[in-house]
């Protein structure tokens, strides 16, 4: 249960990263206001959690080659969904909605990959003590 709990920080974690990076970065992408991003970050994260696992088995099975465009790939369409659902998120162009996928899938697989290590420290730590 920990580790399921760890788990979905750490995606949560991740979604608001990329959603922050992509609003920093990107003029034509904007979360209206500080609490929408909460909300934005969770309803991605969420899609992206539904819909990753389900992309990764059709393309492993059906189309080897495209494996590791797979992660931008549902990246945008949880950011498409997310556009659809939220009203606090605002994308136009779609040089930008490129931009955005990849910007939200490489700053959230970062921090995907870094937050656990931060995570799990601070609680052997705490458990040490």
């Amino acid at each position: 249960m920990i580790r399921f709990l760890i788990r979905l920080v750490v995606w949560f974690l991740a979604a608001f990263i990329g959603i922050i990076a992509a609003d920093l970065l990107l003029s034509g992408f904007s979360v209206s206001g500080w609490t929408s991003y909460v909300v934005v970050a969770a309803i991605y994260a969420v899609i992206q959690a539904l819909i990753s696992p389900l992309m990764n088995q059709y393309t492993e099975r059906n189309a080897k080659m495209f494996m590791g465009g797979v992660g931008i790939f549902s990246t945008l369409i949880a950011l498409i969904i997310t556009n659809l659902i939220s009203g606090a998120l605002t994308i136009s162009g779609l040089g930008t909605w490129i931009a955005a996928a990849i910007i939200v899938w490489l700053f959230g697989a970062l921090a995907a990959w870094i937050l656990p290590f931060f995570i799990v420290k601070k609680v052997v730590t705490e458990r040490r003590n």
